[in-house]
């Protein structure tokens, strides 16, 4: 049997060298930072008490023990002391105002109020300490992004007097930014230090510190554009809209806008990030053989402090008639550690094919193609995009087809797009026609349905037949019933009983006949930041995509992820639903921090890295969002226009690298449209693109309760899932009874109605039976491994031990369980599931009786979901039975429940819920 061990100080470990790699100084003068030993600090901003460890939502609802903030890192470190008067002062500010954490879903503020600071303050604090730290945070997520308002992306006017009164009394003043994205950098001249920081999860206070005291130094680099305003973005003026985000700027999005067209807009370019070292980067050889490009690369240390340095290499092509940006990245890489005066040879290597621009309108005569057109390619290689400089020339002597492909989610909604013209001092912006779409979606859509085969009755074939290789896969799948083919491509979920308790959902076996015929139900959580368990299960809480991005280490993030895999074991879970892969297109949209960069090929590459390190260990990531997510307000609705070029260049090509590189076999779309049909439904995408193009075939799955439509004139609704199955997205994320059909949807009818055929619900099946196949559901279900993963150095918490097999009993509102089985001894606790038809508020009455004396205590605390519910406290009782009743709020239909006995002597006969107050879930 396999074995598998994680070890929880190394996974530690390697979350906080990647929150210190992922920290982007930038700025540093007076030698602010490192803070020299011996030195006492001032620290000011509550966010060093309150850090914001990932922004909110999915993404975010990562349960821990501990988040280690900078402050707690800070006191824990030798030969830093902090200013003791103003440290207090902030205490009391701090109690009396506490922390914020809003209402509801998406209902948490931007930021916290902040103490206003007095000039008397900070001249005591000058006078009492050598260098002032300021702490500023910044949260957003989904459903909900950003504003152009203070406490948002700008400062608020008290975080603008702060750092001014505070650079302006300190020599040496560190901005620390805690923030999910960038924000506005307009008072960026005041003080002497700045420091991305992102949000680190649960090591983001100790892989900070190292940063701050110098025991790692700061190699990150920014994945986006700092631009002197938000109105600065061409994004912006298309950001935000309620039904449709016109994405005119077209490829030209972050570094390959302002290098193109706006230099002077930028105050810190992309892959920008300063060290406390200085390095040279000298190239030693280049060289094409076979349309292979090689550029060697010597690193050398030429500074006092050991340190590592990140390598970029971008392609300038030319303009051809399809028109360019002045600057694509195209390679990276990163050196190990390096010691004054070491030297390390890094060796870029890149197919010029990868160099390729796609036609969409045929103005170099080859429609629907990625050419490379005539012309001088030059690669310049630095350490950011604007200090890259020219080191090697590709000379492309007629026009090159490297790709034809076919036409797939052109635009129908005409619009005009960014091209550049050549100007007295560059390029200028000039706005084209953009090409629509031309080809007939739905004809070709009837041609290329799959073949269709009958039902052949149950021929005693299970799953496990298709693993040993007995059967074939169609075979096993021709004795699945339209009922089954229907309730198949149904996830069950939230907190589904038949996986982990508090996961996202489970799909494949997810009815009793699906499980008679050896399908086990796989299982996927939530997230990029770590897994969520909504019953209250501890987890580690990993760093924010940006952050790990800006590393610009795509060993690390493997290897981190790789400790994330083993978790996933632990806790029974076959695919994390991340990583999270949108370009950051605008910095308004709130849930960028799930998300890695403005660049396609940052993006991809994170990934990938993320994949092979889950990969390691037998589970799997799912990709989101599928395709061109990037804004949150109205996204359900929104409908992203933009054109079939920028698609397949940016928001694809991050996608295209992780199925063709990484092997990834899970993608989830998303809730909105691109270019008027919503994207669970878009055959050209799910299909024609992913599948056919780019050879997937693995599973794709909904986001969460998301509407679908065929084509751009049929309204889209949660119930169309026949639309779904016809674009071959497999799966509805989620309902509460697949079996029964409870959400009500049209598999069934549109089935028997013939605009569905029994051969596309058969494709589904076979995605998502192959996806189990090479799941560890499947494993377990052969006893290959019995979900066992050995844990080392981690103390598991009272209570957190999850029972995976529990059983969960349907309940009809008012109907008791026993708990005549219950052993209510001191210290035990009695676990039990259950499954209600309504959401809402419950009484719930214990019966119970005592022989003890009426003054005695028996306290039992229910915990409902893991999170703490009510505690009855029974006395005794002189052996009569009695009732107590409190309130419990459901939001899951199914419920893992835990009693508690705090103190022996009591007998309990049974529980009761009973539905007080319906509540309606507001699908988000």
């Amino acid at each position: 049997m396999k074995t598998y061990t994680l070890n929880w100080d190394t996974y530690k470990q390697l979350a906080r060298t990647a929150v210190a790699e992922g920290a982007v100084l930038l700025k540093n003068e007076h030698a602010t930072l490192p803070i020299q030993a011996g030195t006492t600090v001032s620290v000011f901003g509550r966010s060093q008490f309150n850090y914001y460890k990932s922004g909110t939502g999915s993404g975010g609802m990562v349960n821990v023990s501990h988040v280690t903030s900078p402050l707690e890192a800070l006191q824990a470190t030798e030969g830093v002391q902090l200013n003791a008067s103003l440290l207090e002062t902030y205490e009391t500010w701090v109690e009396a105002n506490p922390f914020d954490q809003g209402v509801g879903w998406a209902g948490e503020p931007w930021s916290q109020p902040e103490m206003e600071v007095t000039d008397e303050l900070v001249t005591a604090a000058a006078k009492a300490s050598d260098v002032a730290l300021i702490f500023i945070g910044r949260t957003a997520g989904e459903d909900r992004d950003n504003t152009a308002d203070p406490g948002s992306y700008l400062l608020t006017d008290i975080e603008q007097s702060l750092i001014e009164k505070v650079s302006k009394t300190f020599t040496k003043t560190a901005v620390v930014l805690n923030v999910g994205n960038i924000i506005d950098m307009d008072w960026a001249h005041q003080p002497s230090a700045i420091l991305y920081t992102w949000q680190g999860g649960m090591e983001g206070g100790t892989g900070l510190v190292d940063v701050l005291t110098g025991a790692v130094t700061p190699s990150g680099k920014l994945t986006d554009t700092i631009a002197k305003s938000i109105e600065d973005y061409p994004s912006t003026k298309n950001f935000g809209h309620a039904d449709k985000g016109i994405y005119q700027e077209d490829i030209y999005v972050g570094y390959r806008y302002f290098e193109t067209f706006a230099k002077d807009a930028v105050l810190y370019p992309f892959g920008f990030g300063l060290s406390y070292t200085t390095f040279t980067t000298d190239v030693a050889t280049t060289g094409e053989q076979d349309g292979m490009i090689t550029v060697t690369v010597d690193v050398t240390n030429t500074g006092a402090v050991d340190g590592k340095e990140v390598v970029q290499l971008y392609v300038e092509k030319p303009q051809g008639t399809l028109g360019n940006p002045a600057r694509s990245l195209v390679a990276f890489d990163k050196t190990d550690t390096l010691a004054p005066g070491e030297r390390a040879t890094l060796t870029l290597s890149i197919p010029a094919t990868d160099f390729a621009s796609y036609d969409d309108n045929g103005a170099t005569g080859h429609v629907s193609s990625f050419v490379l057109e005539a012309g001088t390619y030059e690669l310049h290689l630095g350490t950011d995009v604007r200090s890259a400089r020219p080191v090697f020339t590709y000379n492309v002597d007629s026009l090159q087809v490297i790709e034809t492909l076919s036409e797939n989610m052109a635009p129908v909604t005409p619009f005009d797009r960014i091209k550049p013209v050549v100007g007295e001092h560059g390029y200028l912006v000039e706005y084209v026609p953009t090409p629509l779409r031309a080809v007939d979606v739905e004809a070709r859509y009837l041609v290329e349905r799959p073949v269709t085969r009958d039902y052949v009755g149950d021929n005693g074939f299970t799953l496990k037949d298709v693993y040993a290789g007995k059967v074939e896969l169609d075979a096993f799948l021709d004795q699945l019933t339209d009922e089954d083919l229907a309730c198949i491509v149904r996830g069950q979920g939230m907190n589904s009983p038949r996986v982990t308790p508090g996961t996202a959902a489970a799909f494949g076996g997810v009815s009793d006949r699906l499980t008679d015929l050896g399908i086990p139900a796989a299982c996927c959580a939530d997230g990029p930041s770590g897994i969520r368990m909504d019953i209250g299960t501890k987890a580690f809480a990993l760093p924010n995509g940006t952050l790990l991005a800006s590393t610009f280490n795509v060993e690390l993030v493997e290897d981190l992820f790789e400790m994330t895999g083993l978790e996933m074991r632990k806790n029974r879970v076959d695919t994390l639903l991340g990583p999270g892969m949108n370009i950051h297109r605008n910095p308004l949209n709130g849930r960028n921090f799930e998300y890695f960069s403005e660049d396609p090929h940052v993006t991809g590459k994170m990934a990938i890295a993320q994949l092979n390190g889950m990969h390691r260990v037998g589970v799997t990531g799912t990709l989101k969002h599928f395709s061109a997510n990037n804004q949150e307000a109205h996204r359900h609705d929104i409908d992203s226009i933009v054109s079939e070029r920028a698609l397949r260049e940016i928001y694809l090509k991050g996608f295209e690298m992780a199925v063709k590189e990484g092997k990834a076999t899970s993608i989830m779309t998303t809730y909105g449209a691109v270019n008027g049909v919503w994207t669970a439904g878009l055959y050209d995408q799910n299909t024609r693109i992913l599948r056919d193009e780019w050879g997937f075939d693995g599973i794709v799955m909904t986001d969460w309760w998301a509407k679908v439509n065929h084509h751009e004139d049929e309204p889209a609704n949660r119930q169309n899932t026949a639309a779904m199955v016809q674009s071959q997205n497999d799966l509805y994320m989620v309902v509460d009874r697949p079996d029964t059909n409870s959400f009500d949807d049209n598999t069934g009818a549109a089935l028997a109605a013939g605009s569905l055929t029994r051969g596309e619900l058969l494709r589904s099946a076979a995605n998502i039976c192959r996806f189990v196949l090479q799941s560890p559901a499947m494993e377990r279900e052969l006893g290959i491994h019995d979900g066992t993963v050995e844990v080392i150095g981690l103390d598991e918490e009272a209570g957190q031990a999850i029972d995976f097999d529990v059983t969960y009993r349907h309940l009809e509102n008012g109907e008791s369980v026993s708990l005549s089985d219950a052993d209510t001894s001191t210290g035990n606790t009695h676990v039990f599931a259950v499954s209600v038809d309504e959401t809402g508020t419950y009484d719930v009455t214990i019966t119970a009786k005592s022989d003890a004396g009426e003054l005695a205590q028996m306290p039992v605390t229910l915990f409902a979901n893991n999170i703490p519910g009510p505690t009855f406290t029974f006395n005794g009782t002189d052996g009569e039975w009695v009732t107590q009743t409190k309130q419990v709020f459901f939001l899951n239909q199914h419920n893992y429940l835990q009693l508690y006995f705090a103190l022996g002597g009591l007998d309990v006969k049974d529980i009761t819920f009973t539905l007080v107050d319906s509540f309606s879930m507001k699908n988000g």
